[in-house]
């Protein structure tokens, strides 16, 4: 059975203080023996971890005893090796760079869709209001190479920073129907669904991303693998490390 515990996970909330935080956090992930990277920004946290399964809950219980990370809500996946080679905290401009400073999360998400509900969507071929539903991949083009929702949209963006210049070219092909919006653990969709609601798109975001639906509901739907950002390279839809 696999022993190194993987986990993703991101929140946006208000952190005042990055610089600061982060040789505190580099302290606690060494001392548990942890390896992966932390990105923090004053809009929030964004982390991959790995390392055994006692130490790695252990630092999330701890983060998540202040009360702005205790809406973090990690997803979990396990392989045979450690997955990253050192343990990086970084401090950013933005946890996910998308260069627009009206779209702030930590102050109102847009609506969110279980990966239950989706399904039940993608099952009609309609939601529940009869409405088409678009599913829209925000991933780089090479990631969505790996695998994606059978007859998702793809703009083929190289960096996620095109989006709202992908967005602004294909708000037409929007118009009147239910876009979902999707990507691995949810923190572009989360950005993405906010930029099209404000550009007056009917735009919800995947709850949890592609992990998360894996998670609740599997495969269904959905052709190939998960691109994750380690050694790994890939996810199957029952979260394992892809063969090789």
């Amino acid at each position: 059975m696999p022993s190194v515990l993987n986990i993703s996970a991101y929140l946006f909330t208000p952190i005042d203080d990055p610089a600061a935080l982060r040789p505190v956090l580099v302290e606690r992930a060494l001392a548990g023996g942890l390896r992966g990277t932390i990105l923090l920004a004053e809009e929030g946290i964004n982390l991959f971890l790995a390392g055994d399964a006692t130490s790695l809950r252990d630092f999330v219980d701890v983060l998540r005893s202040e009360p702005r990370f205790a809406g973090l809500e990690p997803k979990e996946s396990w392989s045979d090796d450690q997955p990253f080679r050192k343990m990086l905290v970084k401090v950013k401009r933005e946890i996910i760079r998308m260069d627009r400073p009206t779209v702030r999360p930590a102050v109102g998400r847009a609506p969110a869709v279980a990966p239950e509900t989706l399904r039940g969507w993608l099952d009609r071929g309609h939601d529940d209001e009869g409405r088409e539903v678009v599913l829209l991949d925000t991933r780089n083009a090479f990631e969505v190479d790996y695998g994606t929702f059978d007859g998702a949209t793809n703009w083929a963006i190289e960096r996620f920073t095109q989006f709202p210049d992908a967005a602004a070219a294909h708000l037409a092909d929007l118009e009147g129907k239910t876009v979902v919006s999707f990507c691995t653990g949810g923190i572009r969709c989360e950005k993405a669904a906010i930029h099209l609601r404000e550009e007056g798109v009917e735009a919800y975001q995947l709850d949890g991303g592609i992990l998360g639906y894996f998670e609740k509901v599997g495969r269904a739907h959905w052709s190939g693998e998960c691109f994750v950002f380690d050694e790994r390279e890939a996810l199957t839809p029952e979260l394992t490390a892809k063969k090789a």
